[in-house]
């Protein structure tokens, strides 16, 4: 069955490095601004509603995380020090964009070891900018034919990318962290997906029923994806 498969995407975030980490990090520091006042779940709770409300606006990322955290603290503080809070919101968001690019385990060496027998390429969706330096940090760009950073991963996402590979759906497997995501999409184009869990998971992202297909496979780790290419 997989063994038509000649091209293989990556995700980056979660997938390739650590990602949702941080922002967890990120999210807790905001919601310490708050803390005599709301509880940490009222602030996460309102804060997720934020973003949701402007996904279409910002896209995924850094920066519009960033954006999202100024409007809801200006619900909660009606005015009051709002400029500190902005300053410290700002703070929190650039320490985020300086993050160190963290591989998850075995990534390097199982991408050595695929490298020459399939087309490697990265999908992935955030802000452009933050996700080519994170890119150029992580040490990986050599082992890639191509780069895609997506403002989207929907099915006709996909569709796009695959045509622009000039590969076929059959040809074709994406891997990824989020079912929602990385999953659910691809193989409604036809081609492969192997899900690899984080720990982590943005709510957004959370995707409790696994597929059931014949081009679906569930992975414990990175390394187990040499047992199948």
């Amino acid at each position: 069955m997989m063994n038509s498969v000649h091209t293989i995407a990556f995700d980056a975030d979660d997938t390739l490095w650590v990602n949702e980490t941080y922002f967890y990090e990120a999210e807790s520091a905001f919601c310490e601004l708050f803390k005599d006042e709301l509880s940490n779940e009222k602030v996460s709770e309102e804060l997720f509603a934020t973003e949701m409300k402007n996904l279409q606006l910002y896209g995924y990322g850094v920066k519009g995380f960033m954006l999202c955290m100024i409007e809801t603290a200006g619900k909660f503080s009606s005015g009051r020090h709002h400029a500190s809070l902005n300053r410290k919101i700002i703070e929190i968001g650039h320490d985020l964009l300086q993050k160190p690019v963290e591989l998850l385990d075995s990534v390097s060496e199982t991408l050595d070891q695929l490298k020459g027998k399939y087309r490697l390429v990265v999908a992935t969706k955030g802000d452009l900018l933050d996700q080519e330096r994170k890119l150029k940090k992580s040490g990986l760009l050599d082992y890639f034919h191509h780069i895609e950073i997506m403002s989207d991963k929907k099915t006709d996402d996909y569709q796009k990318l695959i045509r622009h590979l000039d590969c076929q759906p059959e040809h074709f497997l994406m891997v990824g962290n989020s079912i929602k995501s990385d999953i659910l999409p691809v193989l409604e184009t036809g081609s492969y997906a192997a899900h690899i869990p984080y720990h982590l998971t943005w709510t957004h992202e959370q995707h409790e029923q696994k597929p059931e297909s014949e081009r679906f496979m569930e992975l414990k780790n990175f390394r187990e994806i040499l047992d199948y290419f």
